[in-house]
């Protein structure tokens, strides 16, 4: 692992770029009628883009990254259903997660998608990263990564975090 290469992105990065995804988006002028996110990574974004858009949210757990503290992948796992509030995905449909990495999850996803619910009549992808070893491109990205680095993103810490550490931090402790 070369920590050095990787990419380290602060809240407030976070955040600018689902905004600039969000303003990207918009500029194209293709209206959608729902989001479905990726859980976990795709649900912050999910849930920005569904409130700046006024459209439904709806989850789709996919989970493929386990191996060596999730930098490695392995068999994709796709829930049976999602969760909505109510109906079935249909209509136009954007697809959001975090990134797109090697694109082999995201690529299949958007397949059993459009192949279990068959009133989606139009699908859009979009992401914060999109990696150049992917072998999918994004209809929508905020950054492109032509050196494929690792990205850890603010929330991670609570990976890695106990609830002890996390009590003692709240009582003024220094634990991580």
């Amino acid at each position: 692992m070369n920590e050095s290469s990787d990419l380290w992105v602060s809240w407030d990065r976070y955040n600018d770029l689902i905004e600039r995804l969000a303003v990207q988006i918009h500029a194209s002028d293709w209206t959608f009628d729902q989001i479905i996110c990726l859980a976990r990574g795709g649900m912050r974004v999910g849930d920005v883009l569904s409130r700046l858009y006024r459209v439904p949210l709806a989850i789709l757990s996919a989970s493929s990254y386990r191996e060596n503290a999730g930098r490695d992948q392995g068999r994709l796992d796709i829930a049976p259903y999602i969760s909505m509030a109510h109906g079935r995905p249909s209509g136009r449909v954007l697809l959001v997660d975090d990134m797109v990495d090697t694109g082999l999850t995201f690529g299949k996803v958007r397949g059993h998608l459009l192949a279990t619910y068959p009133g989606i009549k139009d699908m859009r992808t979009a992401v914060l990263w999109w990696k150049a070893h992917s072998v999918v491109k994004p209809d929508y990205h905020a950054q492109y990564l032509e050196h494929n680095p690792w990205i850890h993103q603010p929330f991670e810490d609570y990976d890695r975090m106990t609830l002890d550490a996390l009590k003692e931090r709240q009582s003024g402790g220094s634990a991580t």
